[in-house]
Formats: structure tokens, C-alpha cells, sequence
């Protein structure tokens, strides 16, 4: 049976932030857009949300369709409402994050965008809409989550060094941090496991390799855990 409702109901959207990390900076994955409004101008992934799908789920056949990434890590950041935020309609969205490994993924615009890329936080073209205000919000959330939860693992391969994690968390945090008191604190937490392996084809002095330990984060994480840096 039908329903008609006293008020219109506006749109629902989702928007990601996609980060990612190479030797210099944090990444950002961007979409160009192939249909009006702002027709080739670069936008953050993200579409309309379907009525038979929950938000999580529109966030990530979103980010397959139109740029190929699947199986992430995603994160709900926020909800933006203005109510001129779109010149189509009254659209509110709900914005995600998710964090990638650079190497373990290929990218391909597909659906209605035009391109698909990687852009650096510090070189960044004009966004559409409102999608500046939301990537800084996601980048906010990351530098204060990082420091409390250990979700820079997402951005390293699965076998890592310290030097590797250590960049990781300078990157992010914007500041460089002690490399004795950064290893201290990491290694007493007992989250990375050591393994009798060294890199290969490296210029500099070949270094341990560490794996993240996901079971133990899971137990700690329910006892209250904090990963402090």
C-alpha cells in the first residue's frame, strides 16, 4: 500500500575519501566527472544511495563502480546537509573514509565517471560541490583517529618494517616523531609480530620485516585498548 507524505523528502547520497600513501605524501583518489553538474571537473567517488541497499553497502558498490577499489577499509565520517550543496535538488550525503595499500590495487573509471586518479593532498585540482569541505573533514578525522587506533595499518603492504610504519604515521600526523620512543611505543604494544624475514632488493641495509596481528587488536579492543602515539 502506498504512502504519501506530508513533506518531500530530499535525496540521500554517499561521498568516500579514499586515502592512500607513496614516499612523499597522502593520496587522495579522485573521479572525473562525465555528467552534469560540473561536467570534467574532479569530484570525490559517490552516488545516489538505492532504496533496497543501506548506506555502507551504496558507499562501496559506489567506489567499485566508478573507480574499481573493493574489499577496504571504510569508515562512516560524517553527514553534510546544506541545502544548496547540489544545484540539482535538495541532496544530503553521508560521507565515508577508507584507507588503501598504493601497490595492492588497481584503479579504472568506470559508471559515469570520465577518469580516475590519484592527487595529492598538497596539489589538489578544484572539487565539485562541497567535496573540499568534506576531504578536509575526512583528513581531520584521520590524524586524530590515528593516534589512538591503529588503522595506519591499512596503508602498508602486509609485510612491513618499522622504518615503513614510522613514515606512515609522520606523513599522516604532519611532524616527524622519535624513532627509539616510536618503536618503543609500538613494539610494547605487541600488535606486530616479527618475522625471520629481511627485505629484498633494497639500496639501503636490509631491515626485519613485521606483520600486523589482527586477532590480538580484536581482544585488546575489548578490554578497552588504546594504541597511543
Amino acid at each position: 500500500m502506498s504512502k504519501t507524505y506530508e513533506y518531500p523528502r530530499p535525496a540521500l547520497t554517499v561521498d568516500i575519501v579514499v586515502f592512500a600513501l607513496d614516499e612523499e605524501d597522502l593520496q587522495v583518489m579522485l573521479i572525473q566527472r562525465d555528467l552534469a553538474p560540473f561536467e570534467g571537473r574532479w569530484a570525490l567517488p559517490g552516488g545516489f544511495v538505492r532504496v533496497d541497499e543501506s548506506l555502507e553497502e551504496a558507499g562501496r558498490r559506489e567506489l567499485e563502480e566508478e573507480t574499481g577499489l573493493k574489499d577496504i577499509y571504510l569508515e562512516q565520517l560524517y553527514t553534510f546537509g546544506e541545502v544548496t550543496r547540489d544545484p540539482r535538488e535538495r541532496v544530503v550525503t553521508v560521507a565515508y573514509y577508507a584507507l588503501v595499500n598504493l601497490a595492492g590495487h588497481d584503479i579504472h573509471a568506470s559508471s559515469d565517471a570520465r577518469n580516475a586518479a590519484w592527487f595529492s593532498l598538497n596539489d589538489l585540482p578544484e572539487l565539485a560541490f562541497d567535496h573540499d569541505q568534506i576531504l578536509a573533514t575526512a583528513h581531520t578525522r584521520l590524524r586524530g583517529k590515528v593516534r589512538y587506533q591503529p588503522i595506519g595499518f591499512e596503508l602498508l603492504p602486509r609485510k612491513f618494517t618499522l622504518r615503513q610504519l614510522q613514515h606512515v604515521y609522520e606523513i599522516i600526523l604532519g611532524r616527524p616523531l622519535d624513532k627509539r620512543n616510536f618503536r618503543k611505543k609500538v613494539l610494547s604494544t605487541g600488535l606486530i609480530v616479527p618475522l625471520e624475514e629481511i627485505e629484498q632488493d633494497v639500496a639501503h641495509r636490509a631491515a626485519r620485516l613485521y606483520q600486523f596481528d589482527n586477532r590480538k587488536y580484536a581482544r585488546l579492543s575489548k578490554q578497552g585498548f588504546h594504541f597511543e602515539i
